[in-house]
Formats: C-alpha cells, sequence, structure tokens
C-alpha cells in the first residue's frame, strides 16, 4: 500500500493547492479514493474501467443513495485523470464511466411571510441578539453561504455602495448587494455590540463569538435554528436553507436567472436552475393574462 498512500498523499495536495477545493470536499474525496483502492488492493494499476464499474455497482448493491454515487463517480474521474496525467496510468479509464446524476431537488423554504416574521424580532440591545439580528438579514439579503459569511472581515462592507466583498469558492471573489435592512442591521452590530467583544485576537472579523474570536459555521447554524423555531409553521432550515429561500424570493420577485447565478456564486447556471420551479406559477399566470389562446 506505500504506493497508493503516496498517491493519494499527491491527489490531497492536488485537491487542495491546484483545485482549491473546500476541506469537507477533500475530505469526501480521500475517503471515496481510499475506499476504492481498498476494492484493488492497494493495486494503482488495477484502475481500470471494469474495476471502476464493478466498484460503484457494490456501491449501489448496499444501498448508496443516488447523491453518493454521484459524487464516487465524479470522485472516481477526477482520480483516474489525476493518475493518467501523473503517467501512473497509461490512459484515463474515467472517460469512459458514465456520470451518475444526483437528484435535483430543492430544500424547504420559507414563504415571504414566514421570512418577515423570522426577521421582525425585536431586542433588548445586547451585543449577542444585535449580531444574531445581523447575521440573519444578510444571509436573506444576500443568500452567500455560511463559510462565505463567516470570512467576511469589516472592511468587506461598502456601505457607500450598498454591497459586500465576498471570497467565494475556488477563491473566486464577488461582489454582492444588499438591502437598506441588512446594512443597518450591520452597523448596529458593528456600533453597539461587536466593540464590547472585541479581544486582542479579534482582527478584522465581522462576526465575532463571545469569547472575542472569529465566528464559527457551527454557531451561525444555531442562530438561524433558533430564530426559526419561533416562526409558526417554518419549516427547520439552517443557513442554507436561507440561501435557497433568497434565491427563491428573487425569482418570485422577477429576477432573472443569469443574476442570481451572480448573486449565489454558482460557477454554472445548470446549478441554478434548480430553482426555476418557483417561477411556474408566475409564468402561467402571465400565460392567462397575455396569450390570446389562454
Amino acid at each position: 500500500m506505500a504506493d497508493a498512500d503516496e498517491v493519494v498523499g499527491e491527489f490531497e495536495r492536488y485537491l487542495r493547492f491546484e483545485r482549491d477545493l473546500s476541506p469537507h470536499t477533500v475530505r469526501a474525496y480521500l475517503s471515496d479514493v481510499r475506499a476504492l483502492l481498498d476494492h484493488l488492493g492497494g493495486r494503482i494499476d488495477g484502475l481500470e474501467i471494469s474495476a471502476l464499474r464493478e466498484w460503484l455497482a457494490e456501491q449501489h448493491a448496499e444501498g448508496k443513495s443516488r447523491a453518493t454515487l454521484a459524487r464516487r463517480t465524479a470522485c472516481a474521474r477526477t482520480f483516474t485523470a489525476f493518475c493518467h496525467r501523473q503517467g501512473r496510468l497509461p490512459d484515463d479509464p474515467g472517460l469512459l464511466l458514465g456520470s451518475a446524476k444526483a437528484p435535483r431537488s430543492l430544500p424547504a423554504v420559507l414563504d415571504q411571510e414566514q421570512a418577515r416574521t423570522a426577521l421582525d424580532g425585536s431586542s433588548t440591545g445586547e451585543p449577542k441578539e444585535l449580531r444574531d439580528q445581523a447575521i440573519l438579514e444578510l444571509l436573506y439579503a444576500t443568500g452567500v453561504r455560511v463559510s462565505e459569511l463567516c470570512a467576511l472581515d469589516v472592511d468587506d462592507v461598502d456601505r457607500d455602495r450598498h454591497v459586500i466583498r465576498v471570497l467565494g469558492k475556488g477563491r473566486k471573489e464577488r461582489t454582492v448587494p444588499l438591502g437598506t435592512p441588512a446594512l443597518r442591521a450591520l452597523d448596529t452590530w458593528c456600533v453597539h455590540g461587536r466593540p464590547l467583544w472585541i479581544k486582542p485576537g479579534s482582527g478584522a472579523a465581522l462576526f465575532l463569538g463571545v469569547r472575542g474570536g472569529r465566528i464559527d459555521p457551527g454557531t451561525v447554524r444555531r442562530v438561524v435554528h433558533g430564530r426559526l423555531r419561533d416562526v409558526e409553521g417554518a419549516p427547520d432550515l439552517g443557513p442554507h436553507g436561507l440561501r435557497h429561500t433568497a434565491a427563491t424570493h428573487l425569482l418570485e420577485g422577477g429576477a432573472d436567472l443569469r443574476s442570481v447565478q451572480e448573486l449565489l456564486g454558482h460557477a454554472s447556471l445548470n446549478t441554478t436552475q434548480i430553482y426555476t420551479h418557483v417561477s411556474i406559477e408566475r409564468l402561467r399566470t402571465a400565460y392567462r393574462q397575455a396569450h390570446p389562446r389562454a
């Protein structure tokens, strides 16, 4: 297994430093690659199309979900392409591997009244309440990922232009607009809350934890779940649910798909198209009103 361990180490460095994938994706890919190599007895030269199909067929027989099979197929193709480029395989068997499609289902989202209720909470002025309100307003206003929100610094907020600068997947920077309620909540937190929590190690982090360090995704998830528990009829969503909600409400309000793609930081429009179902009823209404044979 020494040779296999060496290749896995090189593959990890490739994923981290050349592909710049998230730590979560890197962990998942490495786990999949190790499982594949275990299936092959640790033999890199055993990476043939028949072996890949056999491995995936076993996963299917074990009842693995379509999403898991899709990820493992993508991982296998990435790994065989990497090994071929490294000269460890004479050709790339992954090119012959069909692409498994993961189900493209959209999680539950808040309706507009539920979103309004969630964001209209009262506050006693305590720093935690000011921070939590700013987090909720920003997540809903911009649709940023929780990792992107946690990485924000104070200088990433441009109050004059009503935008924030976000560093997304693949270290791609984008500028995202935000409305007056979100900007007002941020200003209130920065003036009346954040200064009370600043510690020597706080740095420029926009959102802080109670000990003064940069806030972590787990804390943000607890903030969102906690607020939505108090909204009657609302689904139990996390930060990603607010991202879906923001995109859905934008489309319901008439935003075009390309604009939503840019706002969310999707590399492909195909990813954004999962939201198109939300505008079907609006499309039907427009059709009935406008088409002479409706």
